[in-house]
């Protein structure tokens, strides 16, 4: 796996260049769904782990909002001792899709050297980005695609599926 030259400021260009190809890639494992496709993504995931480190980026805080839910709501709430209701008001807006999400971005608790302010209360979308060590993976293929956009590990996963006979 190469991280060398992906940033956070050249991600969206980078993931442009070969766009097309990942879009076909993806309709043939959706269409085929390979019993391993897991597997790999897995495998690809704990190796990228390895050898990137979150901290160096925070892209993902600082470009997309996760949905927060009223679980997510209620343990942010009473963690910064606050109502759900003011926390609401304060923090969230609700987007297209009815969904609550952050109303600004960068996320308003990501601090200066990259640590979130609220980690162990943070949404559950947040605990479970870049979401390739999920099941199933089939069936978020079009979200992976997305975070390829703005997650350097997504990126390189993807990269290295495209290296493989499929």
């Amino acid at each position: 796996m190469n991280f060398t030259g992906i940033t956070p400021q050249s991600i969206v260009e980078l993931s442009k260049q070969n766009s097309q190809e990942i879009k076909e890639l993806f309709k043939k494992l959706k269409k085929k769904k390979p019993k391993n496709l897991d597997a790999v993504i897995h495998s690809l995931h704990q190796e990228a782990f390895e050898l990137y480190d979150c901290l160096d980026c925070g892209n993902c805080c600082s470009s997309i909002s996760p949905i927060v839910k009223e679980k997510d709501i209620d343990r942010l709430s009473k963690h910064f001792r606050i109502k759900s209701s003011k926390f609401i008001d304060e923090y969230l807006q609700v987007d297209d899709e009815n969904d609550f999400v952050f109303r600004n971005q960068p996320c308003p608790f990501l601090g200066n050297d990259m640590y979130c302010m609220c980690y162990e209360s943070r949404p559950k979308a947040c605990r479970e980005y870049p979401h390739t060590d999920r099941s199933k993976m089939h069936q978020i293929l079009k979200l992976t695609e997305t975070n390829r956009s703005y997650c350097p590990i997504v990126y390189v996963i993807i990269e290295e599926l495209l290296k493989m006979n499929w």
